[in-house]
């Protein structure tokens, strides 16, 4: 009797490993699909923190909570079954998604180059957008994140596509989760920032209300920060998403071309050459992304862009 319980227990020893063993290649799996989507999570932290802005302090947490709320619902009610079904039944069709959300991407960020060197505003408030109501800027928020969600879970389901169904389930669930978490969190810690700076400054001691009238000077400059790195991230996501789809679907000319410039600058740089090589891989995939983008955006203008301009303008039949 005390043998078996002794073999019980050395099974039961046995099968915890092997959980914890594959608990942790689900979080290393997740790690690795989470950062591959770095791009649009930037991106997604840097454009939230703009629905609050302006509103009463009071209601900017609630308004954050319902919107991650509403992108957590999305994640896992909405894009997580289709994906899941999708790479189960018809896989043929994640590579060129995945390059169609490569196209938004580099879209995205070329367009706010656009903005940028134009000097072109891309808010037109009026009166009634001075005071919104936060039932369409939740809808309107939440409509916003669903694109971004999407291209999130589809990057992420790329990176673990070999996998089998349930743990493809499972580690897209802790993306899911774990990334919402992650950018709401941040978000609201943002939005808070100069609450918690200016809190800060009203204090007795000379240093901490230094530290919190830093806090509120730095916190334009933190968002604009994120808005560059987000969209320089955003260009050079896109356009590997379009390098490594093109040279899987047979298109192999741009990949071979940025492949053989990084192995280049590998080789001529010695020690330091990994990280060479890597910043000429980034700089290519940006620079396509920036390319595709462009031309995106050139059609966006010619068509829909132009149409809409004509529909609004002065005199125009309605």
């Amino acid at each position: 009797m005390a043998g078996g319980l002794v073999a019980l227990l050395d099974d039961v020893a046995v099968l915890a490993r092997a959980a914890a063993a594959s608990i942790d290649d689900i979080g290393a799996a997740a790690g690795r699909a989470s950062m591959k989507a770095a791009g649009v999570v930037i991106d997604d932290t840097a454009v939230t923190p703009q629905y609050v802005h302006g509103l009463n302090a009071e209601r900017e947490l609630p308004i954050i909570r319902r919107i991650a709320t509403g992108s957590l619902r999305n994640k896992l009610l909405l894009i997580l079954p289709a994906i899941l079904l999708l790479s189960e039944f018809l896989d043929f069709l994640l590579t060129p998604l995945l390059m169609l959300g490569g196209v938004y991407l580099c879209y995205e960020g070329a367009e706010k180059v656009w903005h940028r060197v134009s000097g072109h505003e891309e808010s037109h408030a009026t009166v009634e957008d001075a005071l919104p109501d936060e039932k369409s800027l939740v809808s309107g928020a939440v409509r916003t994140d669903f694109i971004l969600s999407a291209e999130i879970m589809v990057i992420s389901l790329n990176e673990v596509a070999d996998e089998s169904f349930w743990s493809r389930a499972i580690i897209l669930l802790v993306v899911a989760i774990g990334i919402t978490v992650l950018v709401y969190g941040v978000v609201a810690l943002i939005v808070k920032m100069d609450d918690i700076g200016l809190s800060l400054s009203q204090r007795t001691g000379k240093g901490v209300a230094a530290f919190g009238r830093g806090l509120v000077k730095g916190m334009p400059k933190l968002l604009t920060g994120l808005t560059v790195v987000g969209t320089a991230a955003m260009l050079w996501v896109g356009g590997h998403i379009l390098l490594v789809g093109s040279d899987d679907l047979g298109l192999h000319v741009l990949y071979d071309a940025v492949h053989h410039l990084e192995e280049a600058a590998h080789d001529a740089t010695g020690a330091v050459g990994g990280v060479i090589g890597w910043v000429v891989n980034t700089l290519g995939s940006a620079l396509l992304g920036l390319g595709v983008g462009a031309l995106a955006v050139l059609v966006m203008n010619l068509t829909v862009h132009r149409g809409s301009s004509a529909e609004h303008a002065p005199g125009s039949a309605r």
